[in-house]
């Protein structure tokens, strides 16, 4: 009997261990599976003491890629990089395995042994690169590394945030961390889902256009795990570990051509131009070839002294001359002023202190001849013949004094899209009632008083006169990728029409004949000598209207080949010495000359 009592004992023993056992085996699996929601407090003492024997690398964040016209990235640029994990015994290296490791980073061995002991975790070894972004190496410093076999020394891949041929782009913006705003954004998906209050967020650009499809399936790590003394626990290591779901990140392709965009980025820079823009629009579909904003900025630090991560190709900034183009059509389309009317200029216009820029005038013009002499006395005179209202809505008509950037009201996610958020609308006047002042509506017929146009708009003005008055949106997106190559989304080419309607075809082509007279034998004719016959634009220059000595923003818009188009281009430099000539139209030129495949100018 007490053997046989002995043995239900031991038999219930048995059976209470293995429901503890099974007890557990449940909680470790509700730790694992379980809700993100449910588990996050209960999983705190899990993190924790992993933090204590786990060091962890972000190799990708995981965020969707942007690609040129062509396909090739623009950022997550894949690259070889130096990732050290302190505590593995890299500090205090020896000096003869310091010098070898210096020599291969081709780095001076001092600087090198200053950064490994300020190091208190995993990093790339990020080279001069102040910001603390990873240097890539190339495959000859990967393998002399790989040789020495340092511990905690690791060559792992990772993604650049950006491509090392181009600017950082002002189109493509920047992320950073605002977990604020994160959570008015996407509020419940924080914790339930791969949202941490940490994760990166568009701040501008396509960056912030898409941000709610770029957030991906979460980042690629380098997890190393020791030992409490600090070495690799045995037989785990390092290992790099994947988010599951292959269909991100997502592959957005832009419209950006890398030729023109490197064309006008260096136009810009022999020129010195420190503030301005130059945008270059297809001349068929108004697609964005390439956006270029001064100053610069760096996209990992931003608020950086001399920078600005402001987009000055969407800012609206008094267009000058330029603006002439909308006053000769508000004219010609109302009868306000007829091809074959004649003005007298002798430098001043008789009311509201309104001067030529020529002080002795330019005698007697036709319509055509004033608009390639860029003459203020005649274009006044036609702007205060014109009702207020007759100028706005030709400037509407044209795509100006609105936002035309590409958008829909239903995208894929059923919600709107705009792709250039930060796009300003420009205007004409400061409010409806000053177009019935005729001192307003002369100052704005010349593109002065509250006239603002941005650079895109005034590129794609240029479009639209190409294309007999219609009105394109230009685009910067053209299709979205899931990572395997499946089709997310495609975004079409798109009109962007007027309410109002739009001007007549034959105004449009007599508006491009003025623009070949300005390089023929007007404004621009001696600095665009050397590719005359191949180009047609329109120039201006423009009052800050700052205090002080008088600064100007020099303008050129205009166009190439003449015989069949394919490039429409504004360039605007900003805030310039009164006095000097308009430096926009030697960018133009010289930028033209590269795409043309001419020489400079």
């Amino acid at each position: 009997m007490h053997d046989i009592a002995r043995l239900k004992r031991l038999f219930l023993l048995l059976l209470m261990i293995a429901a503890g056992f099974a007890v557990l085996l449940v909680r470790l699996l509700w730790l694992q599976l379980g809700p993100a929601e449910g588990r996050r407090a209960d999983a705190a003492w899990a993190t924790s003491a992993v933090r204590q024997r786990v060091d962890a690398l972000v190799l990708d964040t995981g965020r969707g890629r942007f690609l040129d016209r062509e396909g090739r990235p623009l950022t997550g640029v894949p690259a070889l990089g130096v990732a050290v994990f302190p505590g593995a015994g890299v500090r205090g290296l020896e000096d003869a395995r310091l010098r070898q490791l210096a020599a291969a980073l081709r780095e001076k061995p001092e600087r090198l042994a200053e950064w490994l002991e300020s190091l208190h975790r995993p990093a790339f070894w990020p080279g001069e690169n102040e910001a603390g972004h990873p240097r890539a190496i190339d495959g000859a410093q990967a393998e002399a590394i790989r040789r020495l076999a340092l511990p905690g020394v690791y060559i792992l891949p990772f993604a650049q945030s950006r491509a090392s041929d181009l600017d950082p782009l002002h189109a493509i913006g920047y992320v950073a961390q605002d977990p604020e705003r994160l959570a008015s954004l996407y509020g419940r998906r924080i914790g339930r889902r791969r949202l941490a209050p940490t994760e990166p967020l568009g701040g501008a650009g396509l960056e912030r256009s898409l941000d709610r499809l770029l957030h991906g399936a979460g980042p690629v790590l380098a997890v190393r795990h020791r030992t409490a003394g600090g070495m690799d626990m045995a037989g785990l290591g390092l290992r790099v570990i994947r988010p599951e779901a292959g269909t991100f990140p997502l592959q957005v392709r832009t419209t950006i051509d890398r030729r023109v965009q490197r064309a006008a980025e260096q136009a810009l820079q022999r020129v010195g131009v420190r503030a301005g823009a130059v945008v270059v629009l297809d001349a068929a579909n108004a697609d964005i070839l390439a956006m270029v904003s001064r100053p610069s900025f760096d996209p990992g630090r931003i608020g950086l002294p001399g920078t600005d991560e402001r987009n000055h190709a969407l800012t609206g900034f008094p267009p000058g001359s330029v603006f002439k183009t909308v006053t000769l059509a508000a004219a010609l389309e109302s009868g306000a002023a007829r091809r074959s009317e004649r003005f007298r200029c002798d430098g001043h216009y008789g009311r509201y202190g309104l001067r030529c820029w020529r002080r002795e005038g330019h005698g007697v013009l036709d319509v055509k001849e004033a608009y390639a002499q860029s003459c203020n006395v005649a274009f006044a005179a036609m702007a205060e013949r014109l009702d207020g209202r007759a100028l706005a809505d030709t400037a509407e008509r044209l795509g100006l004094a609105r936002r035309v950037g590409w958008h829909t009201e239903r995208f894929v996610d059923g919600r709107p899209l705009r792709l250039l958020m930060e796009e300003e609308a420009g205007a004409v006047f400061a409010s409806p009632g000053d177009g019935q002042d005729g001192g307003v509506r002369t100052g704005a017929g010349i593109g002065q008083r509250d006239v603002r146009v941005t650079p895109l708009q005034a590129a794609n003005l240029v479009v639209t006169l190409l294309n007999g008055g219609k009105v394109l949106s230009p685009r910067l997106v053209s299709e979205i990728r899931f990572a395997d190559g499946r089709l997310l989304a495609r975004l079409p080419i798109s009109a962007a029409p007027s309410p109002k309607g739009a001007i007549r075809r034959e105004t449009a082509a007599f508006l491009l004949d003025a623009m070949e007279a300005v390089v023929g034998e007007g404004t621009a004719a001696k600095t665009l000598a050397r590719l005359k016959g191949r180009v047609a634009g329109k120039s201006g220059t423009a009052e800050t209207g700052r205090s002080g000595p008088p600064r100007h923003h020099h303008w050129f818009v205009g166009y190439g080949p003449l015989n069949r188009p394919q490039y429409a281009v504004a360039v605007l430099i900003e805030d310039q010495p009164a006095g000097i000539g308009n430096r926009a139209v030697h960018v133009f030129g010289d930028l033209m000359a590269e795409l043309l495949g001419g020489k400079s100018v």
